[in-house]
Formats: structure tokens, C-alpha cells, sequence
């Protein structure tokens, strides 16, 4: 077996134990203590012959002040040490997922690529319009200088 399996049959059997635990707790709160079944059976002796039957009284939570009611308080139950062998898997070290990777960086990539050749044509016709209007300039500068 593997190492899984054998941590898979663990926790099972810690659970079976558990789930037996709690079922005998169970049991316990469901069973009346040995005083008040003795109290009941004189009780009943008694209420037969002249009245009717009186409840059984159990106290978990509370203790009364009346004497005859505290020999129906219960001793609380002991549940059993809880241990929890399941335990988180270490993390496992961060995988980069290649399809994040194919993302751009920037959004507009593409429309820079697909746009590319038509910017650079126009950068070339702007630097010669440029070029154009400054030489004219010159040669008006030029015009104004000799014919002065």
C-alpha cells in the first residue's frame, strides 16, 4: 500500500473510535443513574398506593437546592480526548500555468504591430514635409536678406 492509503486507513479508524466515543457519551446522558432509578422504583411504591406516578427528574446543567432533587443531578460525561489526524497538505510549490503566459503585456500590442508599417510611412512623409517647409524658410530668409 501506499503511503495515501495507509493515512486514508488511519483517519478512518480514528473516526470509527470517535463515533464509538461519543456513542457510549450518549448512552450515558440517555441511561438514568443508579440512586434516581432506586429513587423512582420507592417512588412509585408510594404514588400507587395513593397518587399518581412522579416524573423522573434529571439535572445536567443545574443543581437544585432541594435536597431530594440533587439525588437527580447526573455527574457530566467525559468525552474522550479528540485528536484531529487529518492535517492540511503541505503546499505545493507554485506552478506557472503557460497559458497565462500567452497574455500581452500591454493590451495594445497587436494594434501596434498590425499599424507599424503605416506609421512608419508617415514618419517618413512628415520628416520630408519637414525638411520642405524649412528649406522654403531658408529660401525665403535668403530672398529677404539679398534683395534688401
Amino acid at each position: 500500500m501506499t503511503e495515501e492509503e495507509d493515512s486514508i486507513e488511519q483517519a478512518a479508524v480514528a473516526r470509527r473510535e470517535r463515533l464509538k466515543a461519543l456513542k457510549a457519551a450518549k448512552e450515558l446522558f440517555d441511561t438514568p443513574d443508579g440512586d434516581a432509578v432506586r429513587n423512582e422504583s420507592k417512588a412509585e411504591e408510594a404514588d400507587d398506593k395513593d397518587e399518581e406516578e412522579a416524573p423522573n427528574v434529571k439535572f445536567r446543567n443545574y443543581l437544585p437546592q432541594d435536597k431530594q432533587l440533587q439525588e437527580g443531578k447526573l455527574a457530566p460525561p467525559v468525552p474522550s480526548k479528540f485528536e484531529d489526524p487529518v492535517t492540511a497538505p503541505p503546499p505545493a510549490e507554485k506552478v506557472d500555468d503557460p497559458f497565462l503566459n500567452i497574455a500581452p503585456k500591454k493590451p495594445n500590442w497587436d494594434l501596434k504591430r498590425d499599424v507599424q508599417k503605416k506609421l512608419d510611412k508617415l514618419e517618413r512623409r512628415t520628416q520630408k514635409a519637414i525638411y520642405k517647409l524649412v528649406v522654403q524658410k531658408q529660401n525665403q530668409a535668403a530672398e529677404e536678406n539679398g534683395g534688401d
